[in-house]
């Protein structure tokens, strides 16, 4: 899941969006949201800027008054989930090691996929598209780099881990970072938000099983 500094920016310009707030009716976010739900819904290239303004009952000028074409659109999506989570990580990344006083790189491994949870259920329909770019588009490439270096700093945290001899060192780094947030992303096939599991109880069973599995404890 780079840091919002590398790689091409997959986000409209705050000069560009800004030119385009104010018109009465749907506001820009109205129809980020909706468009979002139907790239989810019917697959990004098979959504039109037609379809999303039938959906909305306005024209496509009323649209791109908002934004100047659907790549933009999604690029504000991809955006999204992607500067949350590269902040989730870099402030584990950053946070003082337990040598100086701060905490061990476990804690800060434990608190970054519980952050993950949160981050994906805050952001669900945002996340959910970012896991199905394929890299068919510039903006999509982007995102994809963004998200490369996103998992090399997860990487890093896991190795970190072991070095401090908390976790097991039989096993890879990077395998151990591709199943536990692999389970993470896994979530956005079947959470509900609306369902009996809060956010927070759910970062916490998930934490629990990456890091303490299903044995029992005495």
């Amino acid at each position: 899941m780079t840091s919002p500094s590398t790689g091409p920016s997959t986000g409209p310009s705050t000069s560009a969006a800004a030119g385009r707030r104010g018109r009465p009716g749907y506001d820009r976010e109205t129809v980020l949201r909706r468009a979002v739900e139907l790239f989810n819904e019917r697959g990004y290239d098979a959504t039109s800027t037609a379809d999303l303004a039938r959906e909305l009952g306005v024209s496509k000028s009323a649209i791109f008054h908002h934004v100047s074409s659907k790549e933009e659109l999604l690029a504000s999506a991809l955006d999204e989930a992607l500067t949350a989570l590269d902040a989730a990580v870099d402030a584990a990344g950053d946070a003082p090691a337990a040598t100086t006083g701060g905490t061990s790189a476990t804690e800060r491994l434990r608190a970054t996929v519980a952050e993950s949870v949160r981050i994906l259920v805050d952001h669900l329909p945002a996340v959910t598209l970012l896991l199905r770019v394929r890299g068919n588009s510039p903006v999509e490439q982007a995102a994809l780099e963004r998200r490369r270096v996103i998992d090399e700093k997860l990487a890093r945290l896991v190795r970190d881990a072991a070095d401090e001899g908390t976790l097991r060192t039989d096993l890879s780094s990077e395998l151990i970072s591709r199943l536990v947030f692999g389970t993470v992303n896994s979530l956005v096939e079947w959470y509900r938000p609306d369902g009996t599991l809060s956010p927070d109880d759910l970062a916490a069973q998930v934490t629990a099983l990456a890091f303490d599995g299903l044995s029992t404890r005495d």
